[in-house]
């Protein structure tokens, strides 16, 4: 077959394929060019997912009649000075966006510059361009494209439902106005209620506004400013409190000069930041915005812009990181217990005044583990029904046997109460510490806070001068199966620098000869097997960091207070102390809350005294 030059159409409809994928992309590239000419405000409309009309107005720049007559060509662009690539200071850069909207749809353009003297119009229908002809428009530019992907049927098969591809419009503008909080943006259409984000305040308290109108007042309630500079390089934005998480990553909300991506390097450098205080199947919540010079960054990788690649990686994720963590240890003590109302809902009784029954209001309260097997839950024999009528009043006060190991600070010391996690008063199932505190009360997991505890002083003995040793009298011997031993005893080295130190003793048993002294006296058996089974998950790109962290986590929960241990009261005000002192105390390392709050007005609401 003779090599042949494609056709204009063939090649806008190819070209199509990469910037026009489904209708959320045409959405993204037609409000981008809006952001591009300077628009304050953008409405955006869509019907039938995108694809029946999509509907995009804004207040920009607009275009002239010289300009509107090569929009639609290929390669056409307002967005560049000159011919370098290397200096992308726009959000739209290729000039392919419009020609390959209109080769697969019917595009129309109004729009009007503030030097013409009325707007112009322009009409493109599967690559065949309309003359320009004379429009009514105050100002700005409107962008209608209709029939989408009607020149190529064989695109709408891969569609996928309407309100699949509605959701992913929505998603496209959530993003760009995440990016841009000065620009009102409003959605309508899909038979929903119109949503409107009004223009934000510039500096970081218009930007969480917006954030807040986004993602919602969860996020709004926990958020923790995030800001660190370094060579040229910003990063700033929000992020969660380890709170409010999610499943999976798409909470993570990443820019670059502005421009929307979804980086690996960035959401590997959240993912380590967070790793000291989220489980492994918990993701957190952020939105970060990184600035620096465009000749640092390529953002030229990707036909649809989602992708960056940064000239100097290692600074940007080192940057990242640090923000992060420097922002989690500044708010360390935020806990779940007053950034929602879950805590408190879990309180309410099913039933309240005036108040409808919750949907578990059919659970007998005879099924409780803490409802004594003595009581009776038929009629009891020799009373009459007057006489019955009084009964169950009595047999509450007759508690019997406690059900809980309840150990009462006779008197609260005032000096102590006026500290962040008060005075502690109680120990409930020897597990949990009840304190006072001015202006409420708060349930602390005593496993949790000292698990956080002992795992922030063997970073901080690691970075110091290295983790103090204790030999073993009689070295321990644990057996174990060999595929396990072996990799033990190949990590042997990283886990000497914990103060661990282990040898062989045959095919199948580890010898334990010392162990870190913070540790106390330690099942070495136990620790040595959770150890292995963290160290199936690791692979090679996992840093040496990150491992050396997996097995300081590791010991501090064995070396922490365990649960079911009885503490006198001088030893429960010694452990809130040392939480008060002690960074990122609000989560263990496993990321569960070491402590929940309650306010002495919350605790009246839940009474109706409020």
């Amino acid at each position: 077959m003779p090599v042949r030059q494609l056709p204009e159409t063939i090649v806008n409809r190819i070209a199509a394929g990469e910037v026009v994928e489904r209708p959320a992309s045409v959405v993204k590239e037609l409000v981008e060019n809006a952001i591009d000419a300077g628009a304050t405000r953008i409405d955006i409309f869509s019907d039938g997912g995108g694809r029946r009309r999509i509907g995009i107005t804004d207040d920009g720049a607009g275009m002239t009649h010289a300009d509107l007559s090569l929009a639609t060509d290929r390669h056409a662009t307002s967005k560049l000075d000159d011919e370098d690539l290397l200096s992308i200071r726009t959000l739209g850069f290729r000039g392919e966006a419009l020609p390959s909207i209109g080769s697969v749809a019917r595009l129309g353009i109004t729009t009007r510059h503030a030097s013409e003297p009325h707007a112009w119009s322009l009409n493109v229908d599967a690559g065949d361009k309309s003359p320009i002809m004379p429009a009514a428009l105050s100002q700005g530019t409107r962008v209608e494209v209709s029939d989408l992907f009607y020149a190529t049927p064989a695109r709408l098969k891969f569609l996928k439902t309407d309100r699949t591809e509605a959701e992913a419009i929505r998603e496209v503008v959530r993003r760009l106005a995440m990016a841009r909080p000065d620009i009102a943006f409003s959605m309508a259409g899909e038979e929903r209620a119109p949503v409107t984000w009004a223009a934000a305040l510039p500096g970081p308290a218009g930007q969480l506004t917006r954030l807040g109108d986004i993602l919602g007042p969860e996020f709004r309630l926990s958020a923790i400013e995030v800001r660190a500079e370094r060579e040229g390089v910003v990063v700033e934005g929000f992020a969660a409190a380890p709170s409010l998480t999610r499943a999976n990553a798409l909470g993570q909300y990443l820019f670059v000069n502005g421009r929307p991506v979804r980086d690996k390097l960035i959401i590997g450098a959240v993912r380590a930041a967070f790793s000291d205080y989220l489980p492994r199947d918990r993701h957190p919540v952020v939105a970060l915005f990184v600035t620096l010079d465009p000749q640092e960054v390529d953002a030229n990788v990707h036909p649809a812009k989602t992708e960056v690649r940064f000239r100097n990686a290692g600074l940007v994720r080192g940057l990242i990181v640090h923000a992060l963590k420097e922002g989690l240890a500044r708010e360390g003590r935020r806990t779940a217990a007053n950034s929602d109302g879950a805590v408190l809902d879990s309180f309410r009784p099913n039933f309240a005044p005036n108040f409808p029954p919750r949907p578990n209001a059919n659970w007998d309260w005879r099924r409780s583990p803490s409802y004594p097997a003595a009581y009776p839950t038929g009629p009891m024999p020799g009373f009459d029904g007057s006489a019955a009528l009084a009964e169950p009043g009595q047999a509450a006060f007759d508690v019997g046997t406690p059900t809980a190991d309840v150990r009462f600070e006779a008197a609260p010391n005032n000096d102590l109460i006026d500290r962040p996690l008060g005075a502690a008063r109680a120990q409930l199932h020897e597990n949990y510490i009840v304190s006072q505190t001015r202006d409420g009360m708060i349930v602390v997991d005593q496993h949790a806070a000292h698990e956080r505890i002992v795992y922030e002083r063997l970073k901080a003995s690691i970075a110091a001068n290295g983790v103090q040793r204790q030999l073993l009298l009689i070295p321990e011997i644990v057996e174990m199966d060999e595929a396990t031993v072996e990799q033990l005893l190949d990590r042997a080295e990283e886990l000497a620098g914990f103060g661990l130190a282990i040898d062989s003793f045959g095919p199948g048993a580890v010898a334990v000869r010392e162990t870190p002294s913070l540790l106390g006296k330690t099942n070495a058996g136990s620790l040595l097997r959770d150890l292995a089974e963290h160290m199936a998950e690791w692979d090679e790109a996992l840093p040496l960091e990150r491992r050396l962290m997996h097995v300081a986590a590791t010991m501090a929960c064995h070396g922490s207070v365990r649960s079911g241990r009885r503490l006198k009261p001088e030893e429960m005000n010694a452990l809130l102390r040392e939480m008060e002192d002690t960074p990122n105390s609000g989560q263990c390392n496993h990321g569960r809350p070491t402590y929940v709050e309650l306010k002495l007005s919350d605790i009246e609401k839940l009474f109706g005294r409020r």
